[in-house]
């Protein structure tokens, strides 16, 4: 738990004492008609480079549904895991998308002014992944096994958690820090089990190099059904430009549904928007992880609705994992957007 604060205090100080985020600007762009319609500057920091997921962002932008909203949308991409709750709780973006867990941890354990204010994939896409050849039938397989992590608490205590559920003894289990080299881990066979990898990335594109597969889900163990990807803003920014975030929210919800509609079509929006020196993309890959993604990200209630239950669930269990020593008040770390 330490570990973890730690590092997300630590980006924190780093972006306050970074350059100040450039005051909600306007530009004015020309509709249909005569008319100029000023626009609003809204910066979102993605929790990594360009993929499937962000789909329904480069959507909305492609189709002018944030310029129709009055929003001037500036894309950006973190430099390191702890970038996007950091920068948006410091007021150097408007919005980040990030973790659950992350959110319960920096404000529970730092205080740490944030907010989630949309789910954007509604169940968790972390898995325990091993190659089929290492028989790995169920987590208490695991004992005496290496499994390589990302070096975040909280893969460890998800580890600890599905073999003790699964009836084995979490002590036996050797967690080995291989930082972000989840499928090369694996392909070496440094470690016999990653935890981390998601089931719409690393899965398919182990499959794609021809790799066969085994992987576990972490709710069907004893871990709780988090939101493993959401939008999050300052407590600043909420309570004093909530139309702002709302309108954002409008034109996302609006790409989601075309994205949904037409996956095709947001595919080709996707791939022309990669980040090719940085993280190019497989366009079998993408498609694969948007057919897994689009009823992930789905609800009934509209397209970023959150529910309490998520939350309480979650942060019970980080505080049963010694995740987070204080129970959250669970109001403070959620919002929904009017319908």
């Amino acid at each position: 738990m330490k570990k973890w604060t730690a590092g997300i205090l630590a980006a924190l100080l780093l972006a306050g004492c970074g350059s100040s985020a450039k005051e909600e600007g306007t530009e004015k762009a020309t509709g249909g008609g005569s008319e100029e319609q000023e626009l609003r500057d809204v910066s979102i920091m993605l929790d990594w480079y360009p993929n499937a997921v962000h789909s329904f962002l480069y959507v909305a932008e492609e189709k002018g549904y944030f310029e129709e909203e009055g929003i001037n949308l500036d894309i950006q991409f973190p430099a390191n895991a702890t970038d996007p709750i950091a920068m948006a709780a410091s007021d150097q973006v408007t919005l980040a998308i990030t973790y659950q867990p992350d959110v319960i941890v920096a404000r529970t354990e730092q205080n740490v002014g944030v907010k989630s204010v949309g789910a954007i994939v509604r169940e968790p896409l972390n898995r325990v992944v091993s190659l089929a050849e290492s028989n790995i039938q169920s987590p208490k397989d695991l004992e005496g096994k290496i499994v390589g992590y990302t070096g975040i608490p909280l893969n460890e205590s998800i580890v600890q958690t599905m073999v003790e559920q699964d009836g084995g003894d979490p002590s036996k289990v050797e967690l080995i820090d291989v930082g972000f080299e989840l499928n090369s881990t694996l392909i070496s066979k440094k470690a016999d089990a990653v935890v981390g990898a998601y089931i719409n990335h690393e899965v398919p594109l182990l499959e794609f190099e021809g790799y066969k597969t085994s992987n576990f889900d972490l709710t069907e163990y004893g871990v709780p059904s988090f939101y493993e990807l959401i939008a999050v803003t300052s407590d600043k920014t909420w309570e004093e430009n909530p139309e702002l975030i709302e309108a954002f929210w409008r034109a996302a919800g609006k790409g989601f549904d075309d994205m949904k509609a037409n996956p095709e079509e947001a595919l080709d929006i996707l791939m022309a928007n990669q980040e090719t020196e940085n993280f190019p993309l497989e366009e079998e890959v993408e498609k694969e992880s948007m057919d897994i993604l689009l009823p992930l990200m789905e609800s009934e209630q509209g397209f970023g609705y959150q529910e309490e239950e998520p939350w309480k669930e979650t942060a019970e269990w980080m505080k049963e994992t010694g995740l987070i020593e204080k129970d959250p008040k669970i109001d403070e770390l959620f919002v929904n957007m009017p319908e």
